[in-house]
């Protein structure tokens, strides 16, 4: 998983720590991630709303899985599925381009990822 590439064609970045799939702070996608979970995003509070709202509390800390629950600003791994539905949504958060995996693109235009990027 270490020669992943991130939606830019180069090595993928730290999104985080304890997050993505694998948690290990990487958005990587290995074959047994079928939520794709590619996507660094920067989570607002809209966002963490609509996502509790779906039914994935990502508010709340969770001690049996070690999550101290996410707040405004924190990065995360997300499913692209779960971004992009957030984006026909218009609450879709920011992005970390360098730290979302190139498996994102096969959901998501790069088009839109990059009008998301932090650096817009």
């Amino acid at each position: 998983m270490a020669n992943q590439k991130n939606v830019l064609g180069t090595t993928l970045k730290l999104c985080c720590g304890n997050s993505g799939y694998t948690r290990e702070g990487f958005c990587y996608v290995p074959e047994g991630d079928a939520g794709n979970h590619s996507v660094c995003a920067i989570v607002t509070e809209d966002f963490l709303n609509y996502s509790l709202a779906r039914g994935n509390d990502l508010i709340t800390p969770n001690p049996m899985y070690q999550f101290e629950g996410l707040k405004p600003g924190d990065k995360w791994c997300l499913c692209a599925m779960r971004w992009r539905e957030a984006l026909y949504m218009e609450v879709a958060p920011k992005i970390d381009l360098e730290a979302t995996n190139e498996a994102a693109l096969s959901i998501i235009g790069l088009e839109e990822l990059t009008e998301y990027s932090h650096k817009n």
